[in-house]
C-alpha cells in the first residue's frame, strides 16, 4: 500500500504499528507507538528514549513498516535526537495525548523519529 493510503487510515488513529528489524536476530519486531502528525511528516516518540531498542534497532536499519486501519507502508526513518527539535515533537504529543500523559510515559526524552508520507 501506498503512503497517502496510509496517512489517510492514520486519521482518528491513536496508534500505528511500527515493525523493525531486530539489531541482533535479524527477524522484525512489532509494537504499538503513539504518533503525532505535521503537514506530511509523522514523528514517533521511544518510551525509553535512545535507550529503547525499537530505536537502537532503527539506526541500524532504518527501513521500517507502519500499520494503522488495515493500510500499510514500508518507509525510511530519520533519527532525531537534537535537543530543541525532540522538545517540539514533545509539544506535539503533549497537545495530543496531554502532557501529564507524555511526561507519564515519556520519561527519557532525547530521541524522537520521523518519517515523511509523501
Amino acid at each position: 500500500m501506498s503512503k497517502e493510503e496510509l496517512k489517510q487510515a492514520l486519521e482518528g488513529e491513536r496508534e500505528v504499528e511500527l515493525t523493525v528489524k531486530g539489531r541482533k536476530s535479524g527477524e522484525p519486531s512489532s509494537r504499538p507507538v503513539w504518533f503525532a502528525e505535521e503537514g506530511d511528516k509523522l514523528y514517533l516518540l521511544p518510551v525509553g528514549g535512545s535507550g529503547s531498542n525499537w530505536f537502537k534497532n532503527l539506526l541500524l536499519a532504518l527501513q521500517i513498516r507502519l500499520a494503522a486501519g488495515g493500510a500499510e507502508a514500508e518507509v525510511e526513518a530519520k533519527a532525531i535526537t537534537d535537543d530543541a527539535a525532540v522538545s517540539e515533537i514533545l509539544g506535539q504529543f503533549g497537545e495530543k495525548y496531554g502532557e501529564s500523559q507524555v511526561k507519564q510515559y515519556y520519561p527519557d526524552q532525547d530521541a524522537a523519529v520521523e518519517v515523511s508520507l509523501t
